[in-house]
């Protein structure tokens, strides 16, 4: 009868392979490794330790021979494995980056795999890894405005040191209006989500109906005061104010983030904040609402509450909003604001610089 080789066990070693075998972080084929080791240095034979394992012999042997030959690191890390390797030149390789960032095809607007692996005669899989290996997504564009208003840095100062060092006693909203938000009904109903199947909708919609909600967001404590109404004038915007005014202490300074639209600054409303003192209006630069933290707020209403749900009239709309707030409000968490005004100014100068080099070359 053939005999395997025995395994003798330091105490280190017991100790480090029982981790293996029972941490909930190891990889399944290192458990399995790290068990049959340890049933090899019971005095197992081969066969009997794949049976209790549920592997093949050979399996077990094999794991026996290597640690055996190289210890524990031996079962932790897989053996080299052999495979044809990459044999595009470094030429080759710079030459696929430079036509993917300086050069476009005759028919289109980006590189794709397949039209630069036929312009380059190379596959289609080799400008894939190239393309992962120097972080290029050809596919993908993002947008971006940056402000010209004159006035940036004294603004952006202004409204970040709102939000890192808020005056005392007083109170900072970031506010705005969430306009024409649409009660859209599917025109059929759905199927759910089930194992194996994501929910299913119709592209397709019915339109019934419009709202617009006001929201101003506490930046100490993230609460919201929230109403919505038909229209968004300037008389909308008042009876917001008032709403404001009403909802919080009457001690308490209020500084108001907003953003530049026409409706905040009209003539009768800067009249009635000439009444109300306490109301101290911050303007955010031209072009530049990622400034205004409500927005963070509305983007998760709309991808949490609104974006996936049918709703049959304008009212069924409003109360689902309403309900979002009082939820929101009962646990509300606050944004964070991290980012430095100083920091803030330097990407945008050199993005301006950036834009003005294109621009004159």
């Amino acid at each position: 009868m053939r005999v395997a080789p025995a395994i003798s066990l330091t105490q280190v070693q017991q100790d480090q392979l029982l981790l293996l075998a029972d941490g909930r972080r190891v990889q399944v084929r290192v458990a399995e490794r790290a068990r049959t080791v340890l049933l090899a240095a019971e005095g197992r034979q081969d066969k009997e330790i794949a049976e209790l394992l549920g592997i093949t012999r050979q399996k077990s042997a094999r794991w026996r021979a290597r640690f055996i030959r190289l210890g524990i690191p031996g079962i932790e890390k897989d053996a080299p494995r052999s495979g044809t390797k990459n044999r595009l030149s470094p030429a080759v390789i710079r030459e696929v980056v430079r036509k993917t960032t300086q050069e476009l095809p005759g028919n289109a607007t980006h590189w794709s795999t397949p039209s630069l692996s036929r312009e380059m005669k190379i596959s289609p899989s080799s400008v894939g890894r190239i393309w992962r290996a120097h972080g290029l997504k050809p596919h993908l564009v993002k947008t971006f405005k940056v402000s010209n208003d004159k006035k940036f840095a004294e603004k952006l100062e202004d409204i970040v040191g709102l939000y890192m060092s808020p005056p005392e006693h007083a109170l900072v909203f970031s506010c705005d209006e969430k306009s024409q938000i649409q009660a859209l009904d599917r025109t059929q109903p759905g199927l759910p989500i089930k194992k194996g199947r994501c929910g299913t909708m119709t592209h397709d919609y019915k339109r019934n109906g419009t709202t617009t909600l006001f929201a101003a967001l506490n930046t100490l404590d993230g609460t919201v005061i929230g109403t919505c109404m038909k229209r968004h004038r300037h008389q909308e915007w008042l009876k917001f104010l008032r709403l404001i005014d009403d909802q919080t202490p009457a001690e308490k300074q209020l500084h108001l983030i907003a953003d530049n639209y026409a409706t905040h600054k009209h003539p009768a409303v800067q009249r009635w904040l000439k009444r109300h003192p306490r109301f101290h209006m911050h303007f955010t630069p031209t072009s530049a609402s990622w400034l205004n933290m409500v927005e963070r707020f509305f983007r998760d209403i709309t991808q949490n509450r609104l974006k996936r749900d049918c709703f049959a009239s304008v009212d069924q709309l409003i109360t689902a909003i309403d309900n979002y707030l009082a939820k929101h409000n009962r646990e509300p968490k606050p944004f964070i604001w991290t980012a430095k005004a100083a920091d803030i100014l330097e990407k945008v100068k050199r993005a301006r610089n950036r834009l003005d080099k294109l621009q004159t070359g």
